[in-house]
């Protein structure tokens, strides 16, 4: 008896932070993803990121499936998008185009991470309505992402502008459904 107790309050537990365990993983994938573009692993960062993605997608499944939205789950998710689909993306470009750049790479690749982050942050507070106020980060993450598979097709200056028109659609007012 003791021991199914244990086990049923053991699972219990599993069940209500199973979300937040997938989100901590998107966060993982994400900080590995710094961690492979500092060590010039590019395709290792671009693989990390699409992982985080999946797992970003499954998080809010996981939480809807159990019931286990919360205050804490959304806050973990911004934490871990900014780092995964803000940060992460934007370091990995930045290594590969915009350091020849100098200053004005760094500045446009801080104004990129810096919508995300704003973006995030109206998220968190407002009220779910069934659509997104501007370009999800994750969205423009996985974009800039996928520019990666262009740098030999696209011209140095031309993510400069990317990093600018990704960065003010994420600010932006424009609506998106949610699907």
């Amino acid at each position: 008896m003791f021991l199914q107790n244990a086990m049923y309050q053991t699972v219990k537990k599993l069940k209500s932070h199973a979300a937040n365990m997938v989100t901590i993983g998107n966060l993982a994938f994400g900080g590995a993803a710094i961690m492979a573009t500092m060590n010039e692993n590019y395709t290792f960062s671009v693989l990390f990121i699409f992982i985080a993605g999946l797992l970003d997608r499954f998080d809010g499944i996981v939480a809807r499936r159990f019931h286990l939205e919360s205050e804490l789950g959304k806050q973990l998710d911004s934490m871990s998008d900014i780092i995964s689909f803000g940060v992460a993306p934007a370091l990995l470009i930045y290594s590969l185009v915009l350091q020849e750049f100098s200053v004005t790479g760094m500045i446009i690749t801080v104004i990129y991470i810096a919508c995300g982050a704003f973006r995030l942050a109206r998220f968190n507070i407002s009220e779910p309505n069934g659509f997104f106020t501007g370009l999800p980060i994750t969205v423009a993450g996985v974009i800039l992402t996928l520019s990666y598979f262009a740098i030999e097709y696209i011209p140095s200056v031309s993510y400069m502008f990317l990093f600018i028109i990704l960065a003010l659609l994420m600010i932006s007012t424009f609506t998106l459904r949610k699907v």
